[in-house]
């Protein structure tokens, strides 16, 4: 991937020229807490992207570090602030409600603090959803709790309705928490406030269980999701040595990315065979899957395989196409289309196996976020608030080369990043697995 090309620059409402009161707050804290625009954290640290960029006389692109700044734009006796989240349920989403929160209200005394209401549906009249006050009091211990406290919802909303919503509330900034849609709406309304002529400033917060958003190298929930996928893996590992010839089979998240099937996979190292929808696999024939399985079999009596729900979807390809009220693609469901070739393949050959079949995507979707999840969440809240307050809008805080920065949202809508087939975390697994390909040789 090159990134010689790519623009890094962050909107702003405007001049920031309010003292900020953070350094108040905690005695002690000097300007050296306060992060500047000038510092900068490079998009492209390889040896090779630098050595390219420099062979063609490029200068290196970067983000702006995310943090506090010395001034701020928005005064915070006089702001009022809405949050709301969209799209599926994640661990991690009330963790970010709560620092939000506490960052607006202790950190910059923000008292005017608004929570919408089962995603974008929220802002629309028509539903009728209630807004929620919120305050420490309300969100003191959320961080226990699974799902979201301001529910979700899925499926397009008029945006200008949203944005008359926010118009009428008086709302100056808006954070929305969610994934590749979510980000995609919010680059939308954040382009229909600036053609409104309105100060509104719009941040969001990448979310998604998958790890797949472009240009964020890791996502909140991901690492509670691994955690909750190793359980189910031990799970059908136990089960699969239990019986003669047994076989667990595993499906987890992954519609187009298998970051989760294969870092669970390298976390409880009991996996065979590990499918994700960047890998090609065959299941017949000499190489295919259902051959090697049997050979495993034969070997050693058992095998756990791995699915992540996005693989094998070509098969499905003469069935057509359908959607979900966001507009992504409904996939067909590959783990129990895999439970079924399996056990009619071994019947053919009258072969008795014993498979026990587990899904445990909704559960790791609604648990509440480990503490890795729980402290990365910390941050991206607080970084959120701050850049808001600092007037920056149309971004979203992402971690990238060890640091939290502010990325544009343009450059991460409509985007995703996906397991390389010749990177290292697939050649790990394909190594702790033994798989080798599953592809049959071409003609």
């Amino acid at each position: 991937m090159s990134f010689g090309e790519i623009e890094t620059g962050i909107p702003v409402l405007g001049a920031a020229k309010i003292k900020s009161p953070i350094k108040n707050w905690q005695s002690g804290v000097d300007s050296a807490r306060f992060v500047s625009d000038d510092d900068r954290v490079l998009v492209d640290v390889t040896p090779a992207g630098l050595e390219a960029l420099c062979r063609a006389n490029r200068p290196f692109p970067s983000f702006e570090m995310a943090g506090p700044r010395e001034k701020i734009y928005f005064d915070p006796s006089k702001l009022r602030c809405a949050l709301v989240t969209c799209g599926g349920l994640c661990p991690g989403l009330n963790d970010i409600i709560r620092s939000v929160v506490l960052e607006l209200y202790y950190g910059y005394g923000v008292r005017r603090i608004y929570g919408i209401k089962y995603g974008l549906q929220g802002f629309i009249p028509a539903y009728g959803h209630d807004v929620v006050d919120l305050e420490p009091a309300t969100v003191v211990n959320i961080q226990d709790m699974g799902g979201s406290l301001l529910g979700s919802s899925r499926g397009p909303q008029s945006i200008e309705e949203i944005i008359d919503t926010l118009d009428r509330m008086n709302i100056g900034i808006l954070f929305m928490i969610g994934g590749d849609g979510t980000l995609k709406a919010a680059n939308l309304i954040a382009e229909a406030i600036r053609e409104h002529g309105l100060r509104i400033s719009v941040i969001g917060v990448p979310k998604t269980i998958d790890n797949d958003i472009h240009m964020v190298s890791r996502s909140f929930g991901f690492d509670t999701a691994v955690d909750i996928a190793t359980q189910a893996i031990k799970g059908a590992h136990n089960e699969a040595e239990s019986y003669p010839n047994g076989i667990g089979l595993i499906k987890l998240m992954g519609r187009h990315s298998g970051f989760i099937a294969a870092t669970a996979t390298l976390a409880q190292q009991d996996v065979n065979f590990v499918l994700i929808p960047e890998i090609k696999v065959d299941l017949e024939g000499p190489h295919g899957l259902f051959t090697k399985l049997e050979g495993r079999l034969k070997e050693r009596g058992h095998a756990v395989i791995v699915v992540a729900e996005g693989a094998l979807q070509e098969l499905f390809r003469s069935e057509g196409l359908r959607t979900d009220a966001s507009g992504n693609v409904r996939l067909h469901d590959v783990g129990l289309f895999v439970r079924d070739r399996i056990k009619d393949y071994f019947k053919a050959k009258g072969i008795e196996i014993n498979l026990k079949y587990i899904d445990p995507s909704y559960m790791i979707r609604s648990v509440p976020a480990n503490a890795n999840d729980s402290v990365f969440c910390g941050f991206l809240g607080r970084d959120a608030v701050h850049a808001g307050m600092a007037g920056k809008t149309q971004m979203l805080v992402a971690h990238w080369n060890n640091h939290f920065v502010h990325v544009p949202m343009a450059l991460s809508a409509g985007q995703r990043k996906q397991v390389n087939p010749n990177g290292k975390l697939w050649s790990t697994v394909l190594g702790a697995t033994g798989q080798g390909s599953l592809c049959n040789p071409s003609d």
